[in-house]
């Protein structure tokens, strides 16, 4: 009888990480950003047919980088996590704090149990009911389950460290939806290239949007709004 092969739990886990690391990689990055009157989510997307950020809730938007098919799995999961518990207690009862919680534990039972972990990181976003400052609340979920919260910015995918870079120097808590979105595609951008509207997906939370917060910028708008 063979005896199994052998491999370090903690070398195992660093390999499942590599794994999922350089997967979100070879996709395109976004940012998520709180402004003035809500929470702004720019993703370089050249896709006509699949949508990087959706509606999750009245208040809450969801983003995924990295495998298509594994994130949209995920937001449908949410989807049906916030209307069933939206029709058995209240809407207000829905919050993206508990749906990034239960992101989290989806996400680490996968990376810890499965053999391929998932090559996704995502962003749960909610604005605030009252308003207010800050303007609502981004939660970055990892691949592994770790989440992290965020009040002002996050930055997802591929060059992430570099355009965290890029972003920090240009924000403010003050921004207005011009000046994020202009921010937002100068950091994807980078000093090389120009993006197009056809190269993004632009979406906001805001009040002045009503219950349904949720609302995508494209065409005309969009164009109104960019780098000149």
């Amino acid at each position: 009888m063979s005896m199994p092969f052998y491999v370090a739990p903690e070398q195992l886990m660093e390999d499942r990480a590599d794994y999922a690391r350089k997967g979100i990689a070879r996709g395109r990055s976004l940012i998520g950003v709180t402004y003035e009157e809500g929470i702004l989510i720019v993703a370089e997307n050249a896709s006509n047919t699949l949508r990087k950020v959706s509606e999750i809730y009245d208040r809450i938007a969801f983003a995924g980088v990295g495998k298509y098919n594994e994130f949209d799995q995920l937001r449908i999961a949410g989807v049906r996590h916030a209307d069933l518990k939206g029709y058995s207690f209240s809407r207000d009862d829905v919050d993206a704090r508990s749906l990034a919680n239960q992101y989290a534990q989806m996400l680490g039972q996968i990376f810890t149990h499965e053999m391929k972990p998932m090559e996704v990181e995502i962003l749960v976003a909610e604005i605030n009911q009252e308003g207010g400052s800050p303007s609502g609340q981004l939660f970055h979920i990892l691949y592994d389950g770790t989440v992290k919260d965020h009040s002002d910015f996050a930055v997802l995918g591929g060059d992430a460290e570099v355009i965290f870079e890029r972003f920090s120097k240009t924000y403010s808590d003050s921004l207005t939806l011009r000046d994020g979105i202009q921010s937002a595609i100068n950091a994807l951008a980078g000093p090389d290239r120009i993006l197009e509207p056809d190269d993004l997906e632009v979406a906001e939370l805001s009040h002045v949007n009503g219950r349904r917060a949720f609302r995508r910028i494209e065409g005309d708008e969009l164009l109104g709004l960019m780098p000149s």
